[in-house]
């Protein structure tokens, strides 16, 4: 799986189609809430004899709403499990924004 399969995926699921972007909407052109960004943030890759054999990429996908939104929760962990995307997942408020940040880390 690529970052471009992950983002086809997120795309697909109705409530938040066409509100995902890699890193951050442009300033002042974010979608209504709820909507996903996520990023390249590591990799964890399979190596041996001075060679990279495999690469896997840490991506963390970020759920933002207004209020805590188990529906929107529930489809994304959906369409991870559908898709064979193993997740593990942590939130958090931001209080200057006034929104919840959940963010699911996994490897594609």
């Amino acid at each position: 799986m690529t970052l471009s399969d992950l983002y086809t995926i997120l795309n697909s699921i109705t409530m938040f189609k066409d509100k995902v972007t890699y890193r951050a909407f442009p300033e002042g052109h974010a979608p209504k809430l709820p909507y996903i960004c996520y990023l390249a943030t590591q990799t964890n890759n399979v190596k041996a004899d001075n060679k990279v054999y495999y690469v896997i990429q840490g991506v963390d996908v970020e759920l933002y709403t207004r209020e805590k939104d188990l529906a929107a929760e529930a489809a994304l962990e959906s369409a991870f499990n559908n898709n064979d995307i193993v997740w593990e997942k942590y939130e958090d408020y931001i209080e200057d924004d006034k929104v919840y940040q959940i963010t699911y880390e996994l490897e594609v």
